[in-house]
């Protein structure tokens, strides 16, 4: 591979590392300050604990390391052998070894199991990357392995004591169950909690379907519980209410992300995601060009 095209690592080891100051420098005032360096991508090995179990798609980021390196370090903490343990950024770490890098730039931590398991939790929390099933089996790991009791959790993450004990239930959707909502296109937590208080697997399927036909919200899957002898009837009048159809894109170095709801009776075509943009580029261009 010649100079022209070999990937960047990233940031040069004289510059400074560009980090999140709100996950990073918290870290460093309750850890310890991190020790920026390149690393061999070879002396990293995963953590078992890391709550990420779906990588995703890793073309995007691909393409942005070979463009302009890893431009966000990884956390690592050393092992005795003298190699380092991945404590968070599982899809640079992949998409790193998948573009050829021979080293990635890091921020060295000395942390325990437990703090590891933290760490990981707290970034993935922040950047909304865990679905909430990853979320509860992350939760579930530092009570099962580590003793945590809900409030511990609760504090561990900065969420409250209810959005942990309302995670954790979710892990009793079974597998099954689990895997109709991910071809269905449903991980918002609030639907998952409802399907989750269904009585059985049966009732869960079953709801799984009507949240698909009639685009139900949380809003009428509560008052179908609470109301169980309303029938079919309701669940046709709760169609013509149905929630919006939302596209969603998230730019791969995480800058920004846009959202469009598509209030229409089906779910929008590509032409018509595109000339919806336009139109907010044009709008914009109109209040640019006043100003």
């Amino acid at each position: 591979m010649s100079a022209q095209n070999r990937p960047k690592a990233g940031l040069p080891p004289s510059r400074r590392m560009r980090h999140d100051r709100h996950f990073v420098d918290e870290l460093a005032q309750r850890m310890g300050e991190g020790i920026g360096r390149m690393v061999r991508i070879t002396s990293i090995i995963r953590n078992q604990d890391q709550p990420r179990s779906n990588l995703g798609d890793l073309d995007d980021l691909k393409a942005s390391i070979n463009t302009h390196g890893v431009l966000e370090p990884l956390l690592v903490r050393p092992l005795p052998n003298g190699d380092y343990e991945l404590v968070s950024g599982e899809r640079r770490f992949h998409a790193s070894m998948a573009v050829g890098l021979t080293e990635v730039p890091c921020i060295e931590l000395t942390v325990n199991d437990q703090q590891a398991l933290e760490i990981a939790l707290i970034e993935n929390l922040q950047r909304k990357d865990l679905s909430a099933f990853e979320e509860g089996d992350g939760y579930r790991t530092l009570i099962h392995k580590y003793g945590y009791t809900h409030d511990q959790v609760a504090q561990a993450v900065a969420r409250s004591r209810v959005t942990v004990t309302e995670t954790l239930r979710l892990l009793s959707i079974p597998e099954v169950i689990r895997d109709l909502c991910r071809h269905a296109d449903i991980n918002a937590k609030g639907i998952l909690l409802e399907i989750a208080k269904a009585p059985d697997e049966e009732a869960q399927a079953k709801l799984v379907q009507e949240i698909v036909e009639y685009r139900l919200d949380r809003a009428a899957l509560r008052r179908r519980r609470h109301n169980p002898d309303v029938g079919d009837q309701a669940t046709e009048a709760e169609s013509g209410r149905h929630r919006p159809f939302v596209v969603r894109f998230r730019n791969p170095d995480r800058d920004f992300s846009v959202s469009l709801s598509f209030r229409t009776e089906t779910e929008p075509e590509p032409s018509q995601v595109i000339e919806a943009l336009r139109e907010m580029i044009r709008e914009l261009e109109s209040e640019l060009s006043n100003q």
